[in-house]
């Protein structure tokens, strides 16, 4: 589903999430600590996302686009999983506290992606590409 510009992209890009709680209440927060682990899947490293955790836990649809979205112009929407041990969440501490040894990784979310939209400016804006 993702092709390597997208993953290129999210790897080297702020990335923005927005979730919602069950009640709909949106949130949105950028993150430095994203990154595709496979075509399907991105791994978003929780340092400081008390709201959006809690949103999660509540509702797990997320949606994520890159900061520069003049070169990247997309959208990807789908399913997040917490966890806070495991594979995942030892792979994102490690990852985070390379680049910087001070943090400390509450959890590790894993976004499947389901759908990918165009963000580009024009006709075909918020066309579902994937």
């Amino acid at each position: 589903m993702l092709n390597d510009e997208m993953i290129d992209a999210i790897e080297k890009n702020l990335v923005f999430v927005a979730t919602a709680s069950s009640d709909g209440t949106p949130n949105l927060v950028p993150i430095g600590f994203t990154r595709p682990i496979d075509d399907k899947r991105i791994l978003i490293v929780d340092v400081f996302m008390k709201k959006t955790i809690n949103n999660l836990e509540e509702n797990p649809k997320i949606s994520i686009i890159v900061q520069n979205v003049k070169e990247h112009p997309y959208q990807f929407k789908g399913t997040a999983k917490i966890f806070k041990s495991g594979k995942f969440f030892e792979e994102a501490v490690e990852w985070a506290q390379n680049v910087m040894s001070e943090v400390e990784p509450k959890s590790a979310i894993l976004m499947t992606v389901e759908e990918i939209y165009t963000v580009k400016p024009g006709p075909d804006a918020g066309k579902r590409i994937k």
